[in-house]
């Protein structure tokens, strides 16, 4: 189980204020609407508030499981036009999900919620996405590849000086994490991304917060 919880109505506003056309906003049947952030009823609740601000919706859907790439190919192949027609897509669920999405949308994904750390081991997924439970998503700035699991110093202000070739410094059989991220952005013509700086992560986010701690699920996870 992974435990996500909608990010502050006011950050969600500053991405869509980037957008000049139509937003697609996708949520997960599974942890996440489990975690009441990205279920069915969540993401028509974000429809009707994201309408209130002028913005027009040009569609939503549900997917089972939004961290299997091969299911959501699958279940967005319906909604292909309205994908295609969207500025952006909003994503409601963990960052695994957010980065499966991005993966096979080719669109900009904003993280509608942080990934709440519950401790313990959070299962095997079949693509190379994860989550490092920052609590504070990125992934709306680097392409929906996330920097903290990609690469291998975590680093969230672009690539260290050690970097060639395409490789990791520290591993030369791993691809160079921001290289990837730099090659999604220019395939997705949004490398100005790059020219925003971004604070050092606030590690006190990465610690579960009272109500997670006192519920059944932290004492599973542990």
């Amino acid at each position: 189980m992974i435990v996500s919880q909608q990010k502050p109505w006011e950050k969600l506003e500053r991405y869509l204020e980037q957008d000049k056309g139509e937003i697609f906003v996708i949520g997960c049947n599974g942890c996440a609407q489990s975690s009441g952030s990205g279920g069915p009823a969540q993401v028509e609740e974000m429809v009707e508030k994201i309408k209130t601000t002028g913005k027009n919706v040009s569609g939503s859907i549900t997917v089972d499981f939004l961290c299997q790439k091969a299911l959501v190919k699958n279940r967005l192949k319906p909604r292909r036009e309205q994908i295609k027609n969207s500025d952006s897509l909003l994503v409601m669920t963990c960052g695994i999900g957010v980065q499966s999405v991005a993966a096979v949308v080719g669109k900009i994904c904003y993280p509608a919620c942080d990934t709440v750390y519950m401790g313990g081991t959070k299962g095997e997924w079949g693509g190379e996405e994860r989550c490092d439970e920052c609590g504070d998503c990125m992934l709306a700035l680097t392409g929906g590849i996330c920097p903290m699991t990609m690469c291998s110093k975590s680093l969230v202000n672009g690539a260290c000086g050690g970097a060639s070739n395409g490789k990791c410094e520290l591993d030369k059989e791993k691809d160079c994490g921001w290289e990837k991220i730099y090659n999604r952005l220019k395939a997705l013509d949004k490398l100005e991304m790059l020219t925003y700086s971004t604070n050092a992560k606030d590690y006190d986010k990465r610690m579960a917060y009272g109500e997670a701690i006192a519920s059944p699920r932290w004492a599973l996870e542990r």
